[in-house]
């Protein structure tokens, strides 16, 4: 999702001034109704998915810690050769890495961050799939209903095209929607 979907524009308060016409004149109260609705089941498991994906995401954080430190007190706990001999009988010392293997906060904090963020993106898009579907399940369930806002779309669509055709024959640009 691009970060300019959240600047305000002239553009996007134009179409917004004319889907609010549209909502008004083209659909009764209990369609307007439906479509809040609508729109509040998507947003409801967007946030739920998302904070669902936070939890699991620093779940799995945690359960990487332990394994680290697990793995590390295991390798610590394991003797490790001090030296190799070669074929022709010389000896070379072998460093200790065992302070390098070690877990650090840093790399705590970096799998918290990464993990929770990952678990939120991913929450966050499989909510908005089920909010999604489920709104528009709710939504086509009465024929009549699903006519009436398909057809409030299809003018709203067709305003939109006129104005855009308008700017563009007077040297302006075309809307970015």
């Amino acid at each position: 999702m691009s970060l300019a979907l959240f600047r305000k524009s002239q553009e996007q308060a134009e179409l917004k001034k004319l889907a609010n016409q549209h909502i008004q004149s083209d659909l009764e109260p209990p369609d307007r109704e439906a479509l809040r609705k609508a729109t509040t089941r998507v947003a409801t498991a967007t946030t739920v998915g998302s904070f669902i994906g936070l939890g699991l995401g620093i779940y799995a954080s945690i359960r990487l810690r332990k394994v680290r430190t697990d793995m590390f007190a295991a390798f610590r706990a394991t003797e490790k050769p001090s030296f190799v001999m070669f074929a022709n009988g010389r000896q070379e010392a072998i460093p200790d890495i065992t302070p390098l293997m070690q877990p650090t906060k840093y790399g705590d904090y970096a799998s918290y961050f990464f993990f929770g963020l990952g678990g939120t993106m991913l929450g966050g898009e499989l909510g908005l799939l089920t909010g999604t579907w489920s709104a528009s399940r709710g939504l086509s369930r009465d024929p009549d209903r699903r006519e009436r806002i398909e057809k409030a779309y299809r003018l709203l669509k067709i305003d939109v095209l006129r104005k855009e055709a308008a700017r563009l024959e007077s040297g302006g640009t075309a809307l970015h929607v």
